[in-house]
């Protein structure tokens, strides 16, 4: 249990550290981490470990810690950006409304009905708090790159709640959870492609350029 709140503490702080920062390599560094934090979660969440679940989750860490980061640094370097310059919402905004919101899930966590299972407390308060920084990031932040590194954290939520049902539904969940963002990741990547071809930049907000011919 030690190790789990170990994690999702690291989950926690990596998402403050998203929020708190200009650079957008330090933003997907710490989306890598939460990538290669997921896979050993599994491990810890699983009663009986078998090869599909091994299978799953070295293809978390590969996909989400390893592969999903290479991809995005590259855009990075292609793109030349390096910072996120004029977010909707500042920095040390984003970092308050992050730690209200997290405060908020630890008080909501306790009043769920949760069956008692080999889980920390901290799992409720992690998951909730890292779909807030998906969301903060993805509606207050105006570089596409950063538009995807939050669609990331949402799914990285998504996949820490799901860690609840993960001894009665296994593979659906963990299979499900990795189509999804393989899918996502794909989708933002065309996205990410043809904004930089019509508009030599990643700021969605030349978008509202567009007007009916």
């Amino acid at each position: 249990m030690k190790l789990q709140e170990a994690f999702f503490i690291l989950v926690i702080m990596s998402n403050f550290y998203m929020l708190g920062t200009s650079r957008i390599d330090a933003v997907i560094r710490a989306a890598g981490v939460q990538g290669l934090i997921l896979g050993p979660l599994l491990f810890l969440f699983h009663d009986h470990l078998d090869s599909a679940t091994v299978a799953i989750g070295i293809s978390t860490i590969f996909i989400k810690g390893i592969a999903i980061p290479s991809l995005l640094y590259r855009a990075m370097r292609d793109v030349q950006i390096r910072r996120e310059s004029k977010p909707f919402l500042g920095y040390v905004a984003s970092m308050l409304l992050g730690a209200i919101g997290t405060g908020a899930a630890v008080v909501f966590a306790n009043t769920l009905p949760l069956i008692p299972g080999p889980y920390s407390w901290l799992l409720v308060p992690a998951s909730f708090s890292t779909v807030l920084t998906g969301f903060i990031l993805l509606v207050t932040r105006v570089k596409a790159i950063n538009q995807v590194i939050g669609f990331l954290a949402l799914e990285n939520g998504i996949f820490i709640f799901g860690l609840l049902l993960l001894n009665a539904v296994p593979f659906l969940v963990e299979v499900g959870v990795l189509l999804d963002l393989l899918v996502a990741v794909f989708v933002m990547g065309i996205i990410l492609n043809y904004i930089q071809r019509t508009f030599s930049s990643l700021d969605t907000v030349r978008l509202a350029s567009l007007k009916d011919s």
